[in-house]
């Protein structure tokens, strides 16, 4: 007679534990492999509202103006990834940032630096398949906030399938200013996902990580 263990008989039982066991540490192995989200941010005083009819990834430009934005011009790319690495096509990202002088196009910006004519401000673009994206834009300024100096930084805002992310994107060379900004000392531990490498001269790499595509 065939003994069992609670109707169940040993063989099964055997194989039940194993499975069980087997998928607890697939489990585990899955959490360990999962990348850690990126940090959120403010939306800021500075959305831009009001905004030129231009939204593409080069910021540096105007159609129809003679002269490129003032200041240091960079590129800024990455992906968009879920937290397992997964690639999310399709999200949109939308950017905007202040100027080489650290000015916003915005009526709420009371800052005495002057705006720049040239310098369109914002883009509404798209990821690839891949979860590719890329702007050329100008490298922000510093400046003056009730909150403080704030460190050089650029707005994301992330619209993924499922899952929203508004984030600040911070400078890898701007480490001592960073150190002193307020906003990002409030990241804590997860400062880090929010800062953009510099690969090479004027070429910077960041990645968004979404909690879900």
């Amino acid at each position: 007679m065939t003994n069992r263990l609670n109707g169940m008989t040993r063989r099964a039982f055997t194989g039940s534990a194993l499975a069980a066991s087997i998928a607890l540490t697939s489990g585990a192995k899955a959490a360990e492999a999962a990348l850690r989200p990126t940090a959120s941010g403010d939306l800021g005083p500075f959305y831009p509202i009001d905004r030129l009819a231009e939204d593409d990834a080069d910021l540096t430009w105007i159609k129809g103006h003679d002269k490129r934005a003032m200041g240091d011009v960079i590129e800024v790319s990455g992906r968009v990834l879920d937290r397992y690495g997964k690639p999310v096509s399709g999200a949109t990202l939308e950017v905007w940032q202040a100027n080489s002088v650290g000015r916003y196009a915005h009526p709420n910006d009371i800052a005495t630096a002057p705006i720049d004519p040239n310098f369109q401000g914002y883009a509404q673009i798209r990821t690839g398949a891949d979860g590719e994206w890329r702007i050329v834009t100008i490298k922000p300024a510093a400046y003056d906030s009730p909150i403080g100096r704030r460190t050089p930084h650029i707005h994301f805002d992330v619209h993924g399938k499922s899952h929203r992310l508004i984030s600040q994107m911070y400078f890898a060379d701007d480490a001592d200013t960073n150190a002193n900004d307020v906003l990002y000392k409030g990241l804590g531990d997860w400062a880090d996902t929010a800062v953009a490498r510099l690969d090479s001269p004027a070429k910077y790499r960041w990645d968004v990580i979404l909690m879900d595509a």
